[in-house]
């Protein structure tokens, strides 16, 4: 577990080299924001999101108005949206508890926010990470990608990834790391025709299957 430490961190500084402003792409201004444009974002591109949470958010400011949205209306709202309606449903029903439950305020607790109608440990941990501040590993298919290719994970299931890399990451670069991680995956590890041969953690990587220099 020691020498895991050591490459994860390794692999993290050379990261950071290479992606020094990294940042969750994600545009928001508040919790609900996060967590509004996190279920929108599932299974759809992130530019997609921005461009729909851009009229949205100017509509819905607080939980209650999505709460009191009538579900045609708020689907339309998001019908650029892959599954837009299964993912109005989500938010809908989940403000209906933040409002009822929380007093219109999303919660910062792990247990609470996978409460939530819809709510998984990956989005709680986007919002937790980025809108809280609390260090938190939200593993998607990027995330997911670069640490088992990297070997920092072995496990196919996402909260198991999770734990993992929780013990070979240290706890102040958790969140960032995940940024460093969907980067990567995006520009260089990426699911088909990874760019293996410029890759700056290449020598660092334990994927038997990368392209060789």
């Amino acid at each position: 577990m020691a020498d895991k430490k050591k490459v994860a961190a390794k692999i993290i500084s050379l990261l950071e080299k290479k992606h020094p402003d990294v940042s969750l792409v994600l545009n928001f201004s508040s919790p609900l924001e996060l967590l509004v444009a996190t279920i929108l974002a599932a299974q759809c591109t992130d530019k997609r999101v921005n461009d729909v949470s851009r009229t949205l958010f100017k509509k819905y400011k607080k939980a209650e108005d999505y709460k009191r949205a009538k579900i045609n209306v708020l689907e339309k709202d998001v019908s650029s949206i892959s599954f837009f309606r299964n993912k109005a449903g989500n938010i809908k029903n989940c403000c209906k508890v933040i409002v009822e439950k929380y007093n219109g305020n999303v919660p910062s607790d792990i247990d609470e926010l996978t409460s939530l109608p819809g709510i998984g440990r990956k989005t709680a941990n986007i919002v937790l990470g980025n809108a809280f501040g609390q260090p938190a590993i939200a593993v998607d298919t990027h995330v997911q990608r670069v640490s088992t290719r990297l070997g920092l994970a072995t496990s196919k299931n996402p909260d198991n990834i999770e734990k993992e890399l929780c013990e070979v990451v240290p706890r102040e670069k958790w969140t960032k790391t995940c940024h460093l991680f969907q980067a990567h995956g995006r520009m260089t590890c990426t699911a088909k025709k990874p760019s293996c041969p410029i890759c700056v953690v290449y020598d660092l990587c334990e994927w038997k299957d990368k392209i060789r220099k």
